[in-house]
């Protein structure tokens, strides 16, 4: 028997025990088909952006740790590493990419000047590939962010700098969503805070607020463009305080009507983002998931298919609003192939998507709402050794990728032939 033969045969298996318990696999698949990720491309060069030839943009709570050989130092190798790692995930999805990747021909551009014709070749090349495109302003690792301050800085000209970058990355990011055809999240995050405890924690989020406000004057289409604001609790150099709390940014987007970013290590090590999807769902236009694993606070590992990560899945596919949220992965590891990791974090967050989506939700409520939380527990219990996995093969099968951990050898086979010869 063939191995696609084998996979279906199990597939048909699986797909009778989930019937018995009232899910349909196939319109699971078909809606997991249908929920794009978002990948970030900074994985590939370890945060490195292509504002200067050789640049290292590191800093500002950002640091890729590792030298594994063969990192990206072009855009087209970055292309190219980018479309290898797609090849290799199911489903159709879409990249997300910071304004310091911008294709300025080889003539330095600052950030305050950028425009839609510096990202029109990433356009091109998206369009080409069938994917969307998310963006992001760069706040961190420039002579205007040495001091740890961008948007909240006490100088007012370094504040209208960084509000200017802010303004052209919202243009940007429309564009992009008007040629592509689907709307860019453009999502907002600064580095800015103390290192110490401060005097005055109230100055620097009022100036955050006007400066915002100044950014986000300009009305655009959100067919084209959606805005986010994303807050981090610690950075490196800003351990005691940051201006753009998690407190501060959920009444920002309530009451500005934004869309709220929810990272993964952005909070206290003991909190879950899990927790808290349905609370601002309900007060938010909609959300944006910067999905990472905090090993130690927000150190942005490979994600994994563990516990908070099907705990998220599982918040969003019971959320019932799908259309309101956007699904990005963030993490840079620089120890390991970084087109493996691409492929090993994209997989897990389909994996997750797809768990939650063969749960017989609706079934669980009525228990729920019953008082009969014996059941509740029982049937949650048992769907952990369904043979979920049959399922996943299939999906895979059907998206003609790679079964199982077939991928690596095609990861590993493109790491001889291409990644080793880079310098």
């Amino acid at each position: 028997m063939s191995d696609s033969k084998k996979v279906e045969q199990a597939y048909q298996l699986a797909r009778e025990q989930y019937a018995e318990l009232g899910v349909d696999t196939e319109r699971a698949l078909k809606r997991l088909a249908g929920i794009p990720i978002s990948m970030h491309c900074w994985q590939g060069d370890d945060v490195g952006g292509f504002e200067k030839a050789g640049a290292e943009l590191s800093g500002g709570g950002i640091q890729a740790t590792g030298n594994y050989p063969g990192k990206a130092r072009t855009i087209d190798e970055l292309r190219a590493d980018i479309e290898k790692a797609l090849s290799l995930i199911p489903g159709k999805h879409r990249l997300n990419l910071h304004a310091s990747y911008l294709d300025n021909g080889g003539k330095f551009v600052d950030r305050d000047e950028i425009a839609p014709k510096h990202f029109q070749s990433w356009i091109d090349w998206a369009k080409a590939n069938g994917l969307g495109m998310d963006f992001n302003p760069t706040y961190f690792s420039h002579p205007k962010a040495a001091d740890g301050f961008t948007l909240s800085h006490a100088d007012k000209g370094i504040r209208e700098f960084w509000i200017e970058h802010g303004i052209a990355c919202r243009r940007i990011g429309a564009e992009m969503g008007k040629q592509l055809g689907s709307p860019t999240v453009t999502n907002v995050w600064i580095p800015d805070g103390y290192k110490d405890i401060p005097i005055d924690r109230t100055g620097p989020r009022q100036r955050l607020a006007d400066a915002l406000d100044k950014v986000f004057t300009e009305k655009i289409d959100p067919a084209f463009e959606l805005d986010a604001v994303e807050s981090k609790l610690f950075g490196i150099g800003a351990e005691s305080y940051t201006s753009g709390s998690h407190e501060f940014y959920l009444g920002y987007a309530t009451s500005r009507r934004k869309l709220l970013c929810l990272d993964a290590g952005h909070f206290h090590p003991t909190e879950m983002i899990s927790e808290k999807i349905s609370a601002v769902l309900m007060f938010v236009p909609g959300l944006l998931l910067h999905v990472s694993r905090p090993v130690r606070w927000d150190s942005d590992h490979v994600v994994i298919l563990d516990g908070e990560l099907a705990a998220i899945a599982q918040e969003l596919v019971r959320s019932g609003r799908l259309d309101r949220i956007h699904i990005g992965l963030d993490f840079f590891d620089a120890s390991i192939n970084r087109v493996a990791a691409w492929v090993i974090g994209m997989r897990n967050m389909a994996k997750a998507l797809l768990l939650a989506l063969l749960e017989p939700t609706e079934s669980l409520k009525q228990m729920e709402l019953a008082g009969d939380f014996t059941s509740r527990l029982a049937l949650l219990e048992e769907l952990k050794t369904l043979p979920f996995g049959a399922v996943w093969d299939y999906y895979c099968l059907k998206a003609d990728v790679p079964v199982g951990p077939a991928w690596l050898d095609a990861v590993k086979a493109y790491e001889k032939d291409v990644l080793s010869r880079r310098g």
